[in-house]
């Protein structure tokens, strides 16, 4: 599993492990200049590592943004210290496979032992953009891993200094490597919210990547993946397992939740939306979002004890590595409040 450093140091003799909780830079929410920033003060406060989102388009307008991840990522790098990755980009219709495993080798190789690789099967949101036919969820996810396979197949090759190709249902490969590799391949995680999915990704992939939800859910989600990393001849406890967290904090429950309908609606929305198509048809359906929507789902609160429990359910769970996302633009704030008063206080 790729290391990273906490800036408040180890504990002290004698106290509880902490654990790792690292920062989700939203890229949909803020200038590309701006995300940096607040990761390298997360960073001075306590959190570990940096996911970001790949996005070519905000969920909703009001979000406002949505720069390309690979720059981001290399900027973040510069400005911390932590592990970070794309969690996820989905090297299926924007991109080729080849084209996102050299992005990755390349930042692992210039941030040793930092950088780790997570994919997923995509929205319409960020897909449909190159203009192709927008496939039913099955095929989506056939091709996730057919890409999974292909990104393997160059990293290992690579780091054995030797061509691969590939030729499958969906991608093809001529005969190539990747000229810059680091003797060490990132760790490829998949992103699942499916029992059927994690047991694939326990088979074919270093680790998994999903976001919270009821405990019984995540539990069986967790399972599956182990069984699948059985079957594969894997110790699952090996395997990292990530998780990124929704949440939103503010200095009162009513500023809380207004963040949340402002800037983060898509969070109550209980249907699937993988295949709605732009920022603008998520903001009429915002509309419909109430605060009881987001019961059981996301958790808003002005407590930081509140946040910390359930936070602390996750660690339990047997996660590795937790992103938090706060949807409010009350960053700084929230990074100090949380920096002080809860990641301290997690224990694993």
């Amino acid at each position: 599993m790729a290391a990273g450093s906490m800036t408040a140091g180890p504990p002290a003799p004698g106290a509880q492990p902490r654990v790792r909780v690292g920062y989700a830079a939203m890229l949909e929410q803020f200038a590309p200049a701006e995300a940096v920033s607040l990761s390298a003060y997360a960073e001075q406060h306590g959190f570990s590592g940096v996911m970001a989102a790949d996005h070519f388009q905000p969920w909703v307008p009001a979000q406002g943004q949505s720069s390309f991840v690979w720059n981001v990522l290399t900027a973040v790098a510069e400005r911390t210290t932590g592990d970070f990755g794309p969690g996820v980009t989905a090297p299926t219709f924007r991109y080729h496979p080849a084209v996102v495993a050299q992005a990755s080798a390349t930042l692992a190789d210039m941030y040793p032992g930092r950088h780790w690789l997570g994919i997923g099967s995509g929205e319409a949101l960020n897909e449909h953009i190159v203009g192709g036919y927008w496939p039913e969820a099955a095929e989506r996810i056939n091709r996730m891993f057919e890409a999974v396979e292909v990104i393997g197949k160059l990293f290992s090759a690579s780091v054995a200094g030797r061509d691969t190709k590939h030729s499958g249902q969906f991608f093809k490969l001529e005969s190539t490597r990747l000229w810059t590799m680091p003797p060490v391949a990132p760790e490829i995680l998949v992103a699942t919210s499916g029992p059927v999915t994690a047991k694939r990704a326990g088979r074919n992939a270093d680790g998994l990547i999903t976001v919270g939800g009821p405990p019984e859910k995540i539990s069986a989600l967790i399972s599956r993946f182990n069984e699948g990393a059985r079957d594969a001849g894997k110790d699952p406890s090996t395997m990292p397992k990530v998780l990124q967290l929704h949440l939103s904090w503010a200095d009162t429950d009513e500023a809380a939740m207004a963040n949340a309908l402002r800037e983060w609606p898509n969070g109550g929305m209980r249907f699937p939306k993988a295949d709605i198509r732009s920022p603008f048809e998520f903001e009429q359906m915002a509309k419909m979002v109430r605060p009881e929507d987001f019961g059981g789902r996301m958790v808003i609160s002005a407590d930081p004890d509140v946040h910390r429990a359930h936070i602390q359910g996750f660690v339990d769970l047997g996660f590795d590595r937790i992103y938090l996302h706060n949807v409010g633009r009350n960053q700084r704030e929230w990074i100090d409040v949380f920096g002080r008063d809860v990641l301290p206080r997690l224990v694993r």
